[in-house]
């Protein structure tokens, strides 16, 4: 009977073979309802290792996901963290270069000049932008006194040079300006007179420039309580001359400083050259 309801069968009955095969996935070809099925879901990854980590809880898998890209930094952070190191280069040279232009431009070009010194002492030049700040050069001139100076300023005009050496630079030296150079060699009207050194304001010259502060334009002498009674006292009375001074740049190695007369008339009664040579 079994024969006869085979023969009458249109198509074969499984064996055991073939439910094997159907059971593990095999014979899909004669049961199109499973190739459907198993073509909507998503491919298994291959490999035996992924196959064991398939078996495990979908958080565990998500936070080692996580956990990898935490590890990792991603691309734009560290572009993002360039791009924040390269503004902050961009602004310290932006805020160096205006620090170094306000100095530059902190001697404008009309300062306060003051030449002081012991009738038969040195003579003293300080320049200051205004009468308060400090000098922005202060120079002593060893080898002449201010009496000398005022007999040149009677008969007539009195230009003042300071000239200095232009020393060969080394690979990546840069020069220092003009105000700054440490020794200069003097002249007053075309004479030697020796050298200029240039100064610190200590607290002589301090002193003297303090008590001349509300003097804009003028000259006099110092009274003793000011100019201090010590060893200098034997050099005669402390004498001081203020005014304003135009100054003109002409490179970086010279400029010139001219005195303003405030009547307006006539050319400058003195002026002071610096050179480069």
């Amino acid at each position: 009977m079994a024969r006869a309801f085979r023969a009458a069968s249109p198509l074969p009955l499984p064996s055991s073979r073939s439910a094997a095969a159907v059971t593990n996935g095999g014979g899909r070809g004669n049961f199109p309802w499973l190739t459907k099925k198993s073509s909507s879901k998503p491919p298994a990854p291959s490999g035996g290792g992924q196959e064991s980590k398939g078996d495990e809880p979908e958080g565990v898998g998500a936070n080692a996901a996580a956990g990898s890209i935490e590890q990792s930094p991603s691309p734009s952070s560290s572009s993002s963290r360039k791009r924040a190191d390269a503004l902050a280069r961009l602004r310290a040279a932006f805020l160096a270069a205006i620090t170094h232009r306000r100095r530059r431009r902190q001697l404008g070009s009309c300062v306060t000049g003051t030449i002081f010194g012991r009738r038969r002492g040195r003579v003293h030049v300080a320049l200051q932008t205004d009468p308060r700040s400090a000098p922005v050069l202060l120079v002593e001139m060893a080898a002449y006194s201010p009496g000398a100076l005022v007999r040149e300023m009677s008969s007539g005009l009195v230009r003042l040079a300071l000239e200095c050496e232009k020393t060969p630079l080394a690979a990546g030296e840069k020069r220092r300006g003009l105000l700054e150079e440490p020794t200069w060699r003097a002249y007053c009207n075309g004479r030697k007179c020796g050298f200029a050194v240039r100064r610190e304001c200590g607290a002589d010259e301090w002193r003297v420039l303090g008590a001349v502060e509300p003097v804009s334009v003028g000259a006099g002498v110092l009274p003793d309580d000011v100019a201090g009674a010590g060893a200098g006292a034997a050099e005669g009375d402390l004498m001081y001359m203020r005014a304003r001074f135009e100054r003109v740049v002409g490179s970086r190695d010279s400029e010139a400083f001219y005195m303003m007369n405030t009547d307006g008339s006539g050319g400058p009664e003195l002026s002071i050259y610096l050179l480069r040579v």
